[in-house]
């Protein structure tokens, strides 16, 4: 397996701190707002890293922390009229939510920055007694000169850092680059006793942190987007690395930006759209399907135009999934013949491409292609045995894509049989009754999608009429009979 090192500017051979486990921390969003589709891809990708790394049999603890004490969320507290860890707490409740609908599972741990001020305290006094980090009245800077190393995982020179940053005017600071590891209190502010006085941790410490408390130093990766690798990420190794004299992560991974026009998603732009929007007009099957659909360091270009041919692919997907499902209630032959052998050995290759995708730094774009080749072998050996197929063909073709989605989680799974669900439901055989009710309820979606409540709620009632009941859930419109 190789993945590409930020740190190094390469793609390295992985190898593990501890065989046969990872040891991976994530940075969350700060609890500010809903996540935006820009959060979501790093979510959806580490998310798919963890799981690939499980299905290659290794141990995984992962950690995805919560951000909630910033200068971001006090002035959204502010406009609010909220207590700003209220503010925070709220914000986190809605990040499951939206992490949820998109088939995120939770991390091992989600430390909040709240709950760890000892930590936080004890690496910041640390740095100090290093002469590292330097107090001047009740704030204390981080001192780059400490650390001769600042700077090598952006690549970039002081002075360069300096010209691309927007750094913060203060002439207490030793260089201007230098950065806040505990803010002095303010009226209005949160704020915890510290041996420098009442006050609050800067943004970066709280990684180093965390990160040091659950993993240890030279953990196996670190990962975010790309927008964090300076300062941030920068900001992180000069702290940890100074208080520990240790490497601090051994592989640091960094997803691309998602693009509007060409041009960065951003809050600053205007052309940030939220997930919990998206969602009231694509599943969220769909969503995390576009969001793997683009080798995780390339840009990703989105519009509504690029979600719908993702939707579109993915019902290919499902409908071979549907025809496997539909020909196994159906009696079959149990011996192989020499046709079924050959789909067991294409079967077979396309779980060799697959693992080779995935192993090439995460290809999860490669890893999808390989599905609909999948797909494609499913449908031509169903064609060509309408009569009665091998049931062991069938059942090893359809644990294959089972396996496939533990990895790409583009596919909701029974918890208690593993087996695959489409539109959150097993899928049975049944003629085109399911087909029909699914196309009313995309027409009912893309009503909505246009406010036309007229028409969305019609079609709501006339499905109740005839049995079939609808759940709009924040995953998406759920049916069942009545």
């Amino acid at each position: 397996m190789e993945i590409y090192n930020t740190l190094t500017r390469r793609k390295e051979k992985f190898i593990p701190r501890q065989p046969g486990r990872v040891d991976m921390y994530v940075c969350g969003p700060t609890t500010y707002n809903f996540i935006h589709l820009g959060n979501a891809r790093p979510l959806v990708f580490f998310d798919t890293v963890r799981r690939y790394f499980k299905f290659r049999g290794y141990q995984v603890r992962y950690i995805q922390n919560f951000t909630d004490i910033d200068d971001k969320i006090i002035n959204r507290a502010r406009e609010e009229n909220m207590d700003a860890l209220a503010l925070a707490r709220k914000y986190i409740e809605e990040y499951y939510r939206d992490a949820g609908a998109l088939n995120v599972l939770p991390a091992d741990v989600h430390p909040k920055v709240s709950e760890h001020l000892p930590e936080i305290i004890e690496l910041i006094s640390t740095l100090i007694a290093k002469r590292a980090a330097y107090v001047v009245e009740n704030d204390v800077f981080f001192d780059i000169s400490a650390f001769p190393e600042y700077g090598k995982l952006s690549g970039r020179t002081l002075e360069e850092m300096q010209a691309g940053a927007r750094v913060e005017v203060d002439p207490r600071k030793k260089h201007p680059m230098d950065f806040a590891l505990w803010k002095a209190a303010r009226p209005g502010e949160p704020s915890w006793e510290s041996p420098w006085g009442r006050g609050r941790p800067g943004w970066h410490i709280e990684c180093s942190a965390m990160a040091l408390k659950y993993l240890g130093s030279n953990f196996d990766i670190h990962g975010g987007g790309y927008d964090l690798v300076f300062p941030h990420h920068e900001n992180e190794i000069a702290q940890a690395e100074a208080a520990t004299g240790q490497p601090f992560a051994r592989y640091w991974m960094h997803n691309g930006f998602i693009t509007v026009n060409q041009e960065k998603m951003s809050k600053s732009l205007g052309n940030f759209f939220l997930v919990r929007e998206i969602l009231e007009k694509f599943p969220p099957e769909v969503v995390r399907f576009f969001l793997l659909s683009t080798h995780y360091r390339s840009p990703l270009d989105f519009d509504d135009e690029k979600m719908a041919a993702a939707g579109r692919g993915l019902e290919r997907m499902k409908n071979s999934i549907r025809l496997l499902m539909e020909a196994l209630e159906q009696p079959g032959r149990e011996e192989l013949n020499s046709a079924d052998e050959e789909f067991a050995a294409a079967l077979e290759r396309y779980r060799q491409e697959f693992v080779a995708a995935m192993d090439d730094d995460f290809n999860t774009a490669l890893a999808l292609s390989i599905c609909f080749e999948l797909a494609r072998e499913v449908n031509t050996y169903l064609h060509n045995n309408t009569g009665a197929p091998c049931r062991a063909a069938l059942e090893k073709a359809l644990e294959l894509f089972r396996s496939f989605n533990e990895v790409l989680g583009i596919f909701r799974v029974d918890e208690g049989t593993g087996r695959i669900l489409i539109e959150g439901r097993h899928v049975p055989g049944g003629g085109l009754e399911e087909p029909l009710i699914e196309l009313l309820l995309e027409v009912r979606q893309r009503a909505r999608a246009k406010k036309d409540w007229t028409t969305a709620d019609y079609i709501r009632d006339r499905l109740k009429e005839l049995g079939i009941i609808l759940e709009d859930t924040p995953g998406g419109v759920r049916w069942k009979r009545q």
